[in-house]
């Protein structure tokens, strides 16, 4: 704050928002009447050109999407006679990542759900990157067709695609933690499943995974859905975090619906992994369709006791409550029984 005037300041209040769910170890706050919210008051005097900058540091002990401002500034003179006051409405950001841990003692198969990075020979083919072309044979695709190399040599060619043997990982969370019709939330089942979110996109990022993510949740800044298909780009496990920060709870959508619109549009080769709190028939239903069309499916349950039921053979991985979210230190899953 800087007073630009040759008259001194004799008293400066400022009362800025900010949020409730954040530590400001070195500042002053105060509750505020508006929910999630708390008042980080200064007061001080200022002399004719006089410049004041105060830094407070931030202890971030919850993921999330937090806002700062607006700030009400009063001043005036030494006897109180005479006061002004005026709001700056300027708001800044602060998104905090989900905490992301090491995944250890999965007991996952090679295969399953994650892929096998092991395997040599080339499974796939990127239609991003064209090395060559060749003499159409019967049965190649129109979409292989390269027009422009037919019309110079006269003759149909088809595009050779680079091999490949990324495998793409589509992760499903579900952000609902309570069963319908009941209302409400189980926060540690949300963050668990959250943190479980994060902590697989990394370790798939670093072993080579084209990761996506589909939350039946909405941005708060745009609305829209959170939906990152897969992508091998460099900061695509920042979006995935970016998102995962967005999470709040209130499902917009069952995730059943949310499988059976977006599994269509994936790769072939992508294994569709389920993180939720609330193994429903409906979600079970999804996941032994997909699995029966040649589809690589898991489910991860979050919370709660390992519950039985028939899941045609894909794989369970159970994620204890047992251990408080904001402590954990590793990940730990276990296998659950089909």
């Amino acid at each position: 704050i800087a007073n630009r005037k040759i008259l001194p300041l004799p008293w400066v209040h400022i009362y800025e928002e900010v949020p409730d769910e954040l530590t400001f170890p070195r500042g002053r706050t105060a509750i505020y009447h508006k929910h999630a919210r708390a008042v980080l008051t200064n007061f001080l005097s200022l002399g004719w050109y006089h410049q004041i900058t105060r830094r407070y540091p931030v202890q971030c002990l919850k993921r999330g999407y937090f806002t700062f401002g607006p700030a009400t500034i009063r001043s005036g003179d030494l006897f109180g006679f005479f006061g002004k006051e005026t709001i700056e409405e300027k708001s800044d950001h602060l998104l905090v990542y989900p905490r992301i841990v090491p995944l250890e003692d999965l007991g996952i198969p090679s295969r399953a759900p994650f892929g096998d990075l092991k395997i040599r020979r080339h499974l796939f083919e990127d239609p991003m990157q064209v090395i060559t072309t060749r003499d159409y044979f019967y049965g190649d695709p129109l979409k292989r067709i390269h027009w422009k190399a037919t019309a110079r040599l006269r003759r149909l060619q088809s595009r050779v695609y680079e091999p490949t043997t990324t495998v793409d990982l589509a992760l499903f969370l579900d952000v609902r933690t309570v069963e319908p019709p009941l209302q409400g939330q189980v926060q540690q089942f949300l963050e668990m499943a959250v943190i479980a979110a994060a902590s697989i996109a990394s370790y798939a990022v670093d072993n080579s995974y084209r990761i996506g993510l589909y939350v039946n949740h909405r941005y708060r800044t745009t609305g829209r859905m959170l939906k990152l298909p897969p992508s091998a780009n460099t900061d695509q496990l920042q979006r995935v975090l970016e998102a995962l920060a967005h999470v709040q709870g209130l499902s917009f959508f069952p995730l059943e619906q949310l499988l059976n619109n977006e599994a269509r549009s994936l790769p072939w080769g992508t294994t569709m992994v389920v993180i939720t709190a609330i193994p429903n028939e409906a979600i079970l239903t999804a996941l032994s369709r997909f699995q029966w069309a040649g589809r690589r499916v898991a489910l991860i349950l979050v919370g709660g006791e390992t519950t039985r039921f028939s899941t045609n053979g894909f794989p369970v991985y159970h994620v204890s409550d047992q251990v408080s979210w904001r402590d954990l230190e590793s990940l730990q899953l276990s296998r659950g029984q089909p």
